[in-house]
């Protein structure tokens, strides 16, 4: 049974727009170069980095229990808030997206292995919802208004 939901949910997951530009199996395969500094068990003490268990949709170098660079918390102030786009920048070279964090790995340089990482992690980030998805709803909602509105103009 619980291979069966496993099945399911991951499924799930593939298919969903989201991940749709990312391999999820590919993805743990690549995030193997990760392990060594990150978990994503959300244990914040065990590695050199944070734990990325949940990391889309939290503002950078805001998880609870991990000493961030001074850089990392100043970004984070500023707004940075790690999305599938904002990952990608930073995963393609950490050092120039956020200059002077601690991170000492160059980055990927292969799209494909920065995209299937993503889809990986997102699996992680249950609770995130991308903006755009939620800005054209309220955006219908506003067309409806319009309409209402320029109706009540005529009669």
């Amino acid at each position: 049974m619980n291979k069966l939901l496993s099945a399911a949910l991951v499924a799930s997951l593939i298919a969903s727009p989201t991940l749709a530009s990312g391999d999820v199996e590919k993805g743990k395969k690549v995030f193997k170069k990760c392990v060594a500094c990150h978990t994503i068990d959300g244990d914040t003490k065990k590695k050199s980095g944070p734990s990325l268990d949940g990391l889309y949709g939290r503002a950078a170098g805001t998880l609870e229990g991990f000493k961030y660079s001074k850089a990392m918390v100043a970004v984070g102030a500023e707004g940075w808030v790690w999305t599938p786009e904002s990952f990608e920048e930073y995963l393609a070279d950490p050092r120039k997206a956020i200059p002077k964090n601690k991170m000492a790995f160059a980055g990927l340089k292969k799209e494909d292995d920065i995209k299937n990482v993503e889809a990986y992690l997102l699996t992680f980030s249950p609770d995130y919802v991308e903006e755009d998805g939620e800005g054209d709803e309220d955006d219908s909602d506003k067309d409806d208004s319009d309409n209402d509105d320029s109706d009540k103009k005529s009669d």
